[in-house]
């Protein structure tokens, strides 16, 4: 099967290097996307949008002839979710890493702060506890060496989407951070950042003890999760 993995925020296809060949020893073709505007932290980042990134992923898509999963990170989700609208009859299957279904919004502010067209991987004071846990101070070396600006237009787009065919994908739920037992009530209240995915009819669920970024925390653990998945 052919996987695309979308990386989170501030990241580039590099942040899946110690997760991508424990999915490819099980038979997949993987192919990590670094997309648009994430190139360097060089990269011209004005008029880049969350639309320009799902189109980044629609076109891994149809670049590919067999049968698709998605792997998403993070902010990554709204991308994912955006290419699955599009392509609802191509992906088999959708696996979110510490993140889930972002449901229709309007425009927003960032929640980090922006400066011009860039929205900055800021200080780790910015995160909780549960986020950061595990991550070393050499592994916060490596991320921030790693980091560049977000495209300000990715993290304050509105969300729209089409196609309810996207809720007979299977979906899997890799819960780190923010563990399976606490998205569960928030579904049952009705929660409105629930709303998308309480509509997804078969959900598997995946907790991993670890923080928001287990691609460098516990890679391993995460490689075979995914590969799990995917059998």
């Amino acid at each position: 099967m052919d996987v695309i993995m979308l990386p989170g925020y501030w990241l580039g296809s590099s942040s899946w290097r110690d997760v991508a060949p424990i999915v490819a020893k099980a038979g997949h073709s993987v192919h990590p996307l670094t997309l648009p505007g994430l190139e360097s932290r060089d990269a011209p980042r004005a008029g880049i949008t969350l639309q320009t990134q799902i189109e980044a992923a629609i076109a891994e898509i149809d670049a590919n002839e067999g049968p698709v999963a998605l792997v998403a990170h993070s902010g990554a989700s709204a991308i994912a979710n955006g290419a699955l609208d599009a392509r609802p009859e191509r992906v088999t299957r959708v696996i979110e890493v510490d993140t889930f279904p972002v449901p229709e919004r309007g425009p927003m502010e960032s929640e980090f702060p922006v400066e011009g067209d860039d929205v900055p991987l800021p200080d780790w004071s910015a995160f909780s506890d549960d986020e950061v846990k595990g991550l070393t101070p050499e592994l916060r070396d490596r991320i921030r060496a790693e980091a560049v600006p977000e495209p300000a237009g990715v993290t304050t787009a509105p969300v729209e989407l089409h196609d309810d065919r996207r809720h007979d994908v299977p979906l899997t739920m890799i819960c780190t951070a923010f563990p399976s037992t606490e998205y569960r009530p928030l579904i049952e209240q009705g929660h409105p950042w629930m709303k998308e995915l309480a509509e997804f009819r078969d959900i598997t669920w995946v907790d991993i003890d670890t923080g928001h970024w287990p691609q460098f925390t516990k890679p391993v653990e995460l490689g075979e999760a995914i590969a799990a998945a995917l059998a």
